[in-house]
């Protein structure tokens, strides 16, 4: 029997039982496009931090309270300094820190905006220095920045992100307007340029504000949140990070360098611990969808022992008029093959259709080896797990498969 044969008399088999085999198709087709599906979110989600962080240049620096990483001390304990203003004016002097270029002190928190009526609770509301415009790759479309005068004079004018505007002032121009925000009015001088990305916060959901006016509007006159530093240049990061630490351990009083109560984050190091948390989330990932792939191996040999146990007297007759085992096993592995194949090419199918789609806030990026390498697999699955059954059947002597009821 040629190959062609063999794919018919398979396909015969197949259409015999349309709904066990579309059955047995589906759960193939659930295991692949999990695969595909599951590693293109952890991949998207990868790309989306990655992004984040990027938005923010190269030689962007972030001081934030609490112990460093390697086990040291992650957050405010007995003894620990918060991070104020006097450190960011320290820190801003070019005699102890010549590679700083500029330094942005931040307080955050979340407020209600509102205009004419219209509602909207904005993800961050940000009190800073104009400094943090530019050391945040932040940049204006419509409008300006506010100035250090506007810091000085504590005035109550905002810059509002792409998000912001469109909710709140829909397609009117929001330059020169007044919004409430949680109960205290505001100008809006600035539209920031969007900003984009996927995730669960928008970056572009954000309203900016002179340091002190937020400060004695909502925050108060506390702790900061974080410092963002801008290094003179890219080359320049590793000395500015190298200073920003001495002068904050001057400014805290600490004598072991081992143990600071603040943290100086790079992009280039909050890049390679998010690549490595993407990389064990993918693994993650892929894991519990292999396991889709597993069930589905499962299912074919159960539905192919079925099929040989049904058809017991007909591969009886075929051997007792010579039809050689190989022919026999080669049914057999074509059916289990042909079920894996046809299952698979739909689960890719089903996979990419379905990256196009937003999933918890994240865009799927496709793997393309996660597309090959799924259906690879399921092919494989089906002539692994097709094999017993297909062994079983052409092992049976004729006798006792004629008998067989």
């Amino acid at each position: 029997m040629n190959p062609f044969q063999t794919l018919r008399f398979a396909f015969g088999g197949l259409a015999a039982n349309k709904v066990r085999s579309a059955l047995t198709m589906l759960g193939v087709l659930i295991g692949v496009a999990a695969v595909i599906l599951l590693l293109a979110v952890g991949n998207g989600s990868s790309q989306a931090v990655k992004e984040s962080i990027e938005r923010l240049g190269t030689n962007a620096l972030t001081v934030s309270s609490g112990g460093g990483f390697g086990g040291r001390r992650s957050g405010p304990a007995a003894g620990t300094k918060p991070l104020t203003v006097a450190d960011a004016r320290a820190l801003a002097d070019p005699s102890a820190a010549p590679h700083v270029e500029s330094v942005a002190p931040e307080v955050t928190t979340s407020q209600t905006a509102l205009y004419e009526g219209t509602s909207h609770t904005v993800g961050q509301v940000v009190g800073t220095y104009p400094a943090y415009f530019k050391a945040s790759n932040s940049k204006v479309a419509k409008g300006d920045y506010f100035g250090n005068d506007d810091v000085l004079a504590s005035r109550k004018v905002a810059v509002i992100g792409s998000t912001t505007a469109a909710d709140l002032f829909g397609t009117a121009d929001p330059v020169g307007r007044k919004v409430v925000l949680g109960g205290t009015p505001f100008t809006v001088v600035g539209v920031l340029a969007a900003k984009g990305g996927t995730g669960f916060q928008d970056p572009d959901d954000v309203v900016v504000a002179p340091l002190p006016t937020v400060q004695n509007a909502f925050t108060g006159f506390g702790p900061l949140g974080q410092i963002l530093v801008e290094a003179r240049s890219a080359d320049a990061t590793a000395d500015a990070q190298n200073e920003v630490t001495t002068v904050l351990m001057a400014q805290h009083g600490i004598k072991d360098p081992a143990a600071p109560d603040f943290r100086v984050s790079s992009q280039a190091s909050l890049l390679t611990a998010q690549a490595s948390t993407n990389k064990t989330f993918t693994v993650l990932l892929g894991a519990v969808a292999a396991i889709s792939l597993l069930v589905g191996g499962i299912g074919i040999t159960n539905i192919m022992l079925v099929t040989v146990t049904e058809r017991t007297r007909e591969i009886g007759i075929r051997k007792a008029i010579g039809a050689p085992r190989g022919v026999i096993l080669g049914q057999f592995l074509a059916e289990s093959t042909l079920l894996s194949l046809i299952g698979g090419g739909l689960g890719v199918a089903a996979g990419l259709i379905g990256s196009h789609f937003t999933i918890v806030g994240i865009k799927p990026v496709v793997i393309p080896e996660s597309v090959v390498g799924a259906f690879a697999i399921a092919v494989a699955i089906g002539l692994f797990f097709g094999g017993y059954p297909a062994n079983r059947a052409a092992s049976l002597r004729p006798i006792e498969a004629l008998r067989h009821e």
